[in-house]
Formats: structure tokens, sequence, C-alpha cells
């Protein structure tokens, strides 16, 4: 079997070596030995150090690598949209197999990949696009087939689950936290993909159109990053006995007219210590998955890093080595379902709300009215002086709220309003919560 690797850098030269290390043994589990064709990447010159590998597979040209007629598997870990995007189509279209770490490209338009692998009949995988190394996306789309999936909860991005652990661990606030993973290389220099929610949501994109059958893109994710997380915010979490964590929630669920939809949403949330994803932390990964007969699962391992995304591209390259030698293909795209996707103010879920209001008689109730206009229960009260227990009693109190399940819009809604009324100085944070307390 010849590949075709488009890109040759953290994760390229991991799958070099891994095939250079373990050649006899895929050889053994294919049936056929694995040969690398050529090498696309953007500049020749660069050192790669001692990667086992002949200089002269190394090229510029990627489309021409691509339509060599000895070229049996493409494997695109270059990221990003185009050229990327144009490189797997005309490879899917040419009938031979694709395997790409590639999330953006499958989150914005995984439609047209899909669409290109059934005009020309190869495969088309992709498990390092979602959790690294954890064998995830092929459980969704094989194993639980037979199944009904009803709810997907993880922890998709490494660099927004370190940031938030060192916060719990350590009292420190946001900045100092990225600071950290900046220096120990658990940040970009440029962290915004993760902090901002972006990487996240794409990987969203991906676990909901495997899990409910329905094409989902990026754009049809409720997207929030973690920059507005602050050190009180997780000094309130553990006060509940919770942690706050960035989640990409995917629900199966029906709208208010009873017509069955997704909802899909990224946003940082408190969850109880009890939760099985509380305890994940450092950069690691997890997944949660609510399927009907089934019940409740578990995945977990390292989220991202070379190695352990080259060993899911391998996986993939293995699987779609087989089929071609077997001469069939593996199950196309299952989006049957076709499921609309429900907007984030429809989405149910809790409001945890922090207060900044006046310490005088008849504010909480006030308070309350305001809850109760939007239809909207409240579950627990604390209040307390402004500034925490240390403070001395002044003109300002602290009033914390968490809610009962309503839709995010009428919750919304309750907050405008509260930050409109003049017996209230500030609301100095919202914060969702999953779990259930």
């Amino acid at each position: 079997m010849r590949l075709a690797l488009l890109g040759c850098g953290t994760v390229g030269s991991e799958v070099v070596r891994l095939l250079h290390e373990q050649s006899a043994d895929l050889a053994a589990r294919i049936g056929a030995p694995l040969e690398i064709a050529g090498i696309a990447v953007r500049r020749l010159g660069r050192d790669r150090g001692d990667l086992p590998v002949d200089p002269a597979l190394f090229t510029t040209d990627a489309l021409g690598l691509i339509k060599r007629d000895d070229v049996d598997v493409v494997v695109e870990v270059v990221g990003g949209i185009e050229p990327a995007r144009s490189w797997l189509v005309e490879a899917l279209r040419a009938g031979k197999s694709v395997v790409t770490a590639n999330k953006a490209l499958l989150a914005e338009d995984g439609a047209s990949l899909h669409d290109a692998a059934a005009e020309g009949g190869g495969d088309l995988y992709y498990e390092a696009s979602v959790a690294g190394a954890i064998p995830l996306l092929r459980p969704l789309r094989e194993s639980l087939h037979g199944d009904r999936i009803n709810r997907v909860t993880g922890i998709v991005n490494g660099t927004t689950n370190f940031i938030l652990s060192a916060m719990d661990a350590t009292g420190a606030g946001f900045a100092e936290a990225l600071e950290e993973a900046t220096e120990l290389g658990y940040a970009e220099a440029d962290p915004t993909a993760d902090v901002e929610g972006f990487d996240a949501a794409a990987k969203a994109a991906i676990l909901a159109s495997l899990a409910f059958h329905t094409r989902v893109g990026a754009a049809d994710v409720h997207r929030e990053g973690i920059t507005e997380v602050t050190a009180a915010d997780v000094a309130s979490a553990k006060a509940m006995g919770c942690t706050i964590k960035l989640l990409c929630i995917a629900a199966r669920g029906a709208d208010a007219a009873g017509r069955e939809t997704v909802s899909v949403r990224v946003h940082p949330a408190m969850i109880p210590l009890a939760h099985p994803l509380a305890s994940v932390g450092d950069a690691f990964n997890a997944v949660f998955v609510e399927a009907e007969a089934a019940g409740p699962l578990m995945f977990y391992g390292r989220g991202a890093g070379g190695a352990p995304t080259a060993s899911a591209v391998l996986g993939d390259v293995v699987a779609v080595s087989r089929n071609r030698l077997a001469g069939v293909r593996s199950a196309s795209e299952s989006a049957y379902a076709d499921l609309p996707v429900r907007p984030m103010g429809e989405a149910l879920t809790r409001y945890h709300i922090s207060l900044d209001v006046a310490d005088r008689p008849g504010v909480l109730a006030a308070v309350a009215g305001v809850f109760a206009r939007h239809d909207v229960s409240i579950a627990t009260v604390r209040q307390g002086p402004a500034g925490g227990e240390a403070a001395g009693r002044g003109e300002d109190a602290d009033l914390v709220i968490v809610t009962h399940v309503a839709p995010d819009a009428a919750l919304a809604a309750t907050v405008r309003e509260l930050r409109g009324l003049d017996i209230v100085r500030s609301v100095a944070s919202v914060l969702r919560v999953e779990g259930g307390l």
C-alpha cells in the first residue's frame, strides 16, 4: 500500500517515525507492507533531524503527488481549510482513500469530503480529528451504530483544561494560568483558537454529526470561551462542591413543537465533583457518552500531541488499507436523520449568577420577582457581605443564585433585566451549571 503524506510537522514526523519503527507489525496487520510514495511539504530545505526517510521523497507539489497512479492512500496532517480541501476532494474523487486529522475542515465543510468519497468510492477516516489517540469516533459510527445516542458531553481541548485545572488547584487567575500553559508548551503563541472555544466547537460539530446521524457544521455550534472565567468563579464553584470545565455538549431532544432536534454548544460550565468529567485534569481529554441501551460510556486519554495523534492516524491507515486490499469500502456517511439544530435560546440549562446588590430590605424579593417574571425557578440562594465573609458589613452584599433547568433564552433575559435594576450594582459573573447538583 502506497501512502502520500501531506505535511511533515509535529504529527507528520511522528507518522513517519511510527511507520518506520512498526513496519513489520503494520504489514502483518494489513496483509501488505506500507510504503511512503512521497511527502508534500511547504519548504524542502527545512531541517527535519534524523527522520528515517529518503530526502528524495519530499516535494512541494502536493497536488501532483496526490494525482500519481501509484498512490493508494492520502494522509493529510497539514490543517486549515484551503488548500487542504481541494487536495482531499481531488484524492477522494479519484477513488483514493483519505485519512485526515483536519478538524477545522471537517467542521467547516465535511459535506464536500463525504460527497467526494461517495462519488469516488474511497474511504474517508478521521479518528485523529477529535481527542487525539482516544478511540472515540469509530465507536460512535460503528460500535454504537445499533444504539441510540442521546447525549455527548466532553472535555475536548487540552489547553483550556490545563488552564482551568491550574486555576482550580492554585487559585490563579486566567492570565497567570495561561502564561504557565504557554511556558510548558500546552498553549500556542496565539491561543485564540483554544481559549475562545473555536477548537472545541469544531470537534463538537464532528461528534454531533456522528452521534445523531445529522450534518452539523461549526456554524451550528454555540461557542463561548474561558477568557471571562475568574478566580472568584473558581472559588464559588468550589464552595458548591463543583469545578469549572470547558464542555462540548451535544444533545438530542424535542423542541417546543415536539419535533426531534439536536442542540450543540461549547462553553465553560460548573459540574459537580462527583461527575466523571470533574476529575479529568491537566491537558487530558475525556468524553462522556449516554446511549439508550449501552448506558453511560467514558472515553479518556491524551487528546493532543504528535505521538498520540499519529497513533490515531495510523489506526485509520490500517483500516483503510485493509479495505482496499479486500476490495471493499467502509460504511459511508450516516446523515439520514437530518435533524434540525435547535438554537441556543431553546437549549435547557441552569445558571449560576453572582450579583453585587444593595444591602437593604426587599432586595431579595425584588430579585426573585425578576426570575418569576421570566418563569425561571430558583434552586438555591447564598447571601453574604460584599467581598466575601472577611469583609465587614457595608452598603453592598453578594448574592449567589443557582437556578433550576430552564430555556437558555429565559435565563439570559433574566440576567439582562437584573443588570437594569437600581438595586443591582453589578452582575459579577454568569456561568452555566451542568451534570446535576
